[in-house]
């Protein structure tokens, strides 16, 4: 198997210096004591009406599919059944990035209107806020958002920490070592201690390693090899 080199897919990309001269500025200035950038001001009255937008299009594209397989696979129900627990899923995965963004974009603004710049904690306090808000309902719809997230802030973090020089760039490819110990953990708790794993994990993996031992007919392969029916 051929695993790519540090520069391009790695765990650790290398750093890439785009330059200063590649994106100029597009950003004018009024004159005299107020720094806030013209885009800025401009782009604060824009806020309100396209963030929603943006967040409830986004939602809907992410979980609509996502929802419409998991539900016909593990979920028992009548057909209007199914349907209706797919548009719920759905409008509250909008719903809650359309929250998001508007409360972040909004956040975001206001605060560099008030301090006349922006600075990088500005984007973490404005985050907090939002996603103390919007997202501190431990649901299951915000419990997998929230995963989806931490697994790439940990692959994030550890690619920044190599740039910084905080950890050695590692001599070799690390994501095979990864690889290995996320599958060799995941499978320890789910043979022993099921009940910690998150549920729609717990259902696909009882469907790949349990129900699999069952063997029915061909269908098996073509649909789903759990049937409801005992004989």
């Amino acid at each position: 198997m051929m695993r790519m080199p540090w520069g391009s897919v790695g765990l650790f990309p290398e750093h890439r210096d785009g330059g200063d001269g590649n994106a100029p500025m597009c950003r004018a200035q009024r004159q005299g004591e107020d720094e806030v950038p013209w885009s800025t001001k401009n782009r604060m009255g824009m806020v309100c009406p396209e963030a929603p937008g943006t967040g409830t299009g986004y939602g809907a594209k992410i979980r609509a599919p996502h929802a419409l397989v998991m539900t016909f696979l593990f979920k028992s129900g009548s057909l209007r059944e199914k349907l209706k627990s797919i548009a719920q899923a759905t409008y509250a995965h909008s719903r809650n990035l359309a929250y998001f963004v508007f409360t972040y974009k909004g956040l975001l603004a206001a605060q560099s209107r008030l301090q006349g710049k922006k600075i990088p904690f500005h984007s973490f306090l404005a985050a907090c806020i939002g996603g103390w808000l919007v997202f501190g309902d431990n649901n299951p719809i915000n419990s997998q958002i929230i995963m989806y997230l931490l697994s790439r802030i940990l692959f994030g973090l550890s690619r920044l920490a190599v740039e910084k020089g905080y950890i050695p760039q590692p001599k070799q490819d690390p994501f095979p070592l990864v690889a290995a110990l996320v599958w060799g953990t995941v499978l320890w708790l789910f043979e022993y201690h099921k009940e910690t794993l998150q549920p729609s994990l717990q259902s696909s993996m009882t469907y790949l390693y349990e129900d699999s031992e069952v063997w029915h007919d061909l269908s098996d392969f073509l649909i789903y090899n759990k049937r409801t029916d005992s004989k």
